[in-house]
């Protein structure tokens, strides 16, 4: 007599997959996490932030890149620039606010009148009519405005999912993603639900997608992709801070931001450089 192994409900295999991924993700973390012998001065930490740049290296090009490659293939480039426009408008607002924390007067009236001009004439963000008339955008953020406080950056630190951070910046994208007057909050206090993960999606593919040519340029150059992405991030930092230091307007560093993604990447020859990634 045959039996038949009695077939499991549909529902009962989900849970299995579901831990099936926790226990591979588990497993390509603990790979990247082998002891650094002499980590960097600037990274002690540098054995964890290996297996989480690991990690979110992982899930990147499983998931999100994919996606955004796909989205830069099939949507036409104005549509693209109208829309991280608008969600570019919204962080304008997070800027001047901080802007106006750290004492920069000028850069938060000016970071305003971009706001301003943008949403009115620019069509809601959508053109960046500032820029044309010469109102560079002046980036700033909570890390930023820690830093002009005097709190130091502390240790290199791989946050989860969202990349390259510091100590100090770790706590300042804890507050940027709970204030009231972000890109982020902005779409999380639309009540439908649909329309904002919609947008969510599309904020988040955006930020991934405008990320995809300097990607290209770490490939073909960096021997170390997790110390290239680190060295760049500090020394962005560093010069962002020394900036506002000494006083300087904050505007000419999104030059540096718009400009051939391949000038913004670290000088390992000259130490003295400050660049942006």
């Amino acid at each position: 007599m045959t039996t038949t192994a009695p077939s499991h409900p549909p529902h009962l295999h989900r849970p299995r997959k579901a831990r099936t991924a926790l226990a591979l993700a588990a497993v390509a973390l603990t790979a990247g996490c082998a002891q650094v012998p002499q980590p960097s001065p600037n990274d002690p930490w540098e054995s964890y932030n290996r297996g989480m740049y690991s990690f979110n290296d992982t899930l990147d090009r499983a998931v999100l890149k994919p996606i955004a490659t796909g989205y830069e293939t099939v949507t036409p480039r104005p549509v693209r620039t109208c829309v991280h426009n608008i969600f570019s408008n919204l962080g304008d607002v997070w800027s001047g606010i901080n802007s106006l924390l750290q004492g920069r007067g000028r850069d938060f009236v000016d970071t305003f009148g971009r706001v301003l001009f943008n949403t009115t004439a620019g069509l809601g963000g959508c053109i960046d009519i500032a820029s044309m008339h010469g109102a560079r955008k002046i980036p700033n953020d909570f890390g930023m405005t820690l830093g002009v406080w005097g709190f130091g950056q502390g240790p290199y630190f791989v946050l989860p999912f969202l990349g390259p951070s510091t100590v100090r910046d770790s706590v300042g994208t804890a507050v940027t993603l709970t204030a009231p007057v972000t890109p982020t909050a902005a779409v999380f206090a639309i009540d439908n639900v649909p329309v904002r993960n919609s947008l969510l999606g599309l904020y988040i593919v955006d930020t991934r997608a405008n990320l995809l040519e300097a990607d290209r340029l770490v490939d073909q150059i960096a021997l170390d992709r997790y110390s290239f992405i680190r060295d760049a991030y500090l020394q962005r930092r560093k010069a962002m801070l020394d900036s506002r230091a000494q006083g300087e307007r904050a505007s000419t560093e999104d030059t540096l931001n718009q400009a051939d993604p391949a000038d913004n990447l670290p000088v390992y020859d000259d130490p003295e450089v400050d660049t942006a990634h």
